[in-house]
């Protein structure tokens, strides 16, 4: 069996690998082309229900629904690879130097993603929003911060179990420096887990956008958000429900989609989660 129908045999990584290309697509395509402009304003076809004409309908300004969820599914993705980024730059060097120097450095790292911690991203938005200013940079900039810990975390742990083993030993008796243990043994050994929770956290970043974005502490009007989106349409609700549907259902398509696609990596890739469901 090949490694890619090994990867499709697992249901959860087939419907999650569909549902993400689906978001990927719409991404792509809105890069060159969209229905309409995603911020042109008509205030003749405000508030329209889906139609030929505007298949998911058209919100307050009379903009298009279904180029602004196009539009939104761009960057959607670009903040989950830039926060997943930040937070596996970082927090995989302090999982290593936690793991490695063990001790007084374990106890510092490990406190302080303790304390990175403890500032949800929601709090942590709003403590560099007053700072600064609502941004989907700062927005970005504060759910990077909050995945450091859980890379750290999941690095250190995993890292120790390899630093553990015999043929660390081994390597470090044939005369195999440290970096070359770390780039040679570590880091290829580890990094299934940080795909896979690269993954699972991908989905988790968008969520988050969109909630940041609802609170008016991520994107900013008139670019388009599926949060920011959300927040527009609380108000046509009782006229306009479309304005909330839509986005909402884009949303949990992408959630769903990458937090499939992660569970049917785990389960492929880490030996242990196939021999506990068979």
């Amino acid at each position: 069996m090949n490694n890619a129908q090994r990867f499709f045999n697992n249901l959860n990584f087939t419907v999650g690998f569909i549902l993400s290309v689906v978001v990927i697509l719409a991404a792509v395509t809105s890069l060159i082309w969209t229905p309409y402009d995603s911020n042109k304003i008509n205030a003749k076809e405000r508030l329209q229900g889906p139609s030929w004409r505007h298949p998911l309908g058209t919100d307050q300004y009379g903009r298009d629904t279904l180029s602004r969820v196009m539009k939104g599914a761009v960057n959607s993705i670009i903040v989950g690879l830039i926060t997943i980024a930040v937070g596996l730059g970082i927090g995989v060097i302090i999982g290593l130097a936690a793991a490695y120097y063990g001790k007084i450095v374990d106890e510092m790292l490990m406190r302080l993603c303790d304390l990175i911690f403890g500032f949800p991203a929601v709090l942590t938005a709003i403590l560099i929003a007053s700072i600064l200013r609502p941004s989907i940079v700062n927005a970005m900039l504060a759910i990077g911060i909050f995945y450091i810990p859980v890379f750290a975390r999941l690095t250190r742990a995993t890292a120790l179990s390899i630093l553990a083993r015999e043929f660390i030993t081994a390597a470090r008796a044939g005369g195999v420096g440290e970096l070359g243990i770390i780039c040679r043994h570590v880091l290829p050994n580890i990094l299934s887990p940080l795909i896979i929770q690269g993954s699972i956290q991908f989905a988790v970043a968008i969520l988050a956008e969109a909630g940041l974005s609802y609170l008016g502490l991520g994107t900013q009007p008139p670019n388009p958000s599926w949060g920011l989106m959300l927040n527009d349409a609380q108000t046509f609700l009782s006229i306009s429900p479309w304005m909330a549907i839509f986005p909402g259902i884009a949303i949990a398509w992408a959630v769903l989609g990458f937090n499939l696609l992660g569970d049917g990596l785990r389960d492929t890739l880490d030996p242990k989660m196939m021999k506990g469901r068979r």
